[in-house]
């Protein structure tokens, strides 16, 4: 039932996907699950993987019909009004999932298909963000099976470098390299995420993160955060094991504050975001440089956007419900054709 007339939607959240962010995306749904308001929805935890569809039904896990996204249980037809997608990599990120919810006109949390793919590819998108006047660091991009140079690369970016997979996040296979000979090995690992990798230039500096978003009362931009680690980078364990320090407000100038938040709004009107998106910043002589867009972010209790939410005096709770109600009542004006 539902998706035609009851007060209480049901939303499916929806984790999971085919790459190593799985146990992030798990994580994440445990998140929103404990942020979204249980008196105005249904809440069920849904998990894609290239093995199944299925859903969390009161402890009992059912198949989903694809057709319409939909599952049965008991004698009950049950359809979900609104999607709330956290599978950080594919297929939730990078459009695949966004298209199929397109065509059944179901809702759904984050940005469309084009906006998913275009910053779902690193380097892509921060090579149109360029076109903008939007500082970002120099990269070059490798594709599996493509012949390549470690002379080269070195000699147009120097060392230290980084190498990461084009298409992934949570820093699963991205390498600091500090000497050539560590640069073949890093490559090839970040190939197994990937079969497009991105080695970029290293920029000294203090790395903050900037969360937006926009819904009927207008558009938000967050505090920013800065993170702290002693780790050679913001690494898995940096971002999943707390071996970092994240403090929000960052600790840089107010001007250079103001720079990032407006730079963060203008980069989400330039993709076409929706939903809560996060801007990654180097800082370095008080010049922000783009690192990457996240339209998936981590959505733990801890992670960085329910943190800037608090500092910003809001509330995870009321912010979950402002997206989907926003995002609801845009499919439903599509649909009718307005």
């Amino acid at each position: 039932m539902n998706r035609s007339g009851e007060m209480k939607k049901n939303i499916a959240i929806i984790w999971g996907g085919y790459s190593s962010e799985k146990i992030v995306s798990e994580m994440s749904a445990a998140g929103i699950s404990s942020f979204i308001d249980k008196e105005k929805y249904n809440i069920f935890r849904v998990m894609i993987d290239r093995e199944r569809w299925e859903v969390d039904y009161y402890g009992t896990t059912i198949p989903l019909n694809k057709n319409d996204f939909s599952f049965v249980a008991g004698n009950q037809h049950i359809l979900f009004d609104f999607a709330y997608i956290t599978i950080h990599g594919t297929p939730g990120e990078d459009g695949t999932l966004q298209g199929y919810f397109d065509m059944l006109a179901i809702p759904y949390s984050n940005c469309g298909v084009l906006a998913s793919a275009l910053t779902f590819n690193k380097f892509t998108c921060n090579h149109f963000l360029k076109s903008f006047g939007i500082e970002v660091a120099d990269a070059v991009i490798l594709r599996k099976n493509n012949p390549y140079r470690v002379e080269e690369i070195i000699t147009a970016l120097g060392l230290p470098l980084f190498v990461k997979p084009n298409a992934g996040g949570s820093s699963f296979a991205t390498t600091k390299v500090k000497e050539s000979s560590q640069l073949e090995r890093a490559i090839e690992e970040a190939f197994l995420e990937s079969p497009e990798v991105i080695v970029e230039c290293f920029i000294s500096g203090t790395e903050v993160t900037c969360g937006c978003f926009e819904t009927n009362k207008g558009f938000t931009v967050l505090p920013l955060t800065e993170v702290v680690t002693s780790n050679d980078f913001f690494d898995y364990n940096a971002k999943y094991l707390g071996e970092v320090e994240e403090i929000t407000p960052a600790r840089i100038p107010h001007e250079t504050t103001l720079s990032i938040q407006r730079e963060t709004e203008c980069i989400y009107r330039l993709v076409g975001a929706r939903g809560i998106v996060r801007a990654d910043f180097i800082v370095s002589d008080n010049k922000p440089i783009l690192l990457e867009v996240n339209t998936t972010p981590g959505m733990t209790t801890t992670s960085f956007i329910p943190q800037q939410v608090a500092a910003a005096g809001l509330s995870m709770t009321e912010v979950l419900t402002e997206i989907i109600e926003y995002a609801y009542h845009k499919q439903k004006e599509i649909s009718q054709g307005r």
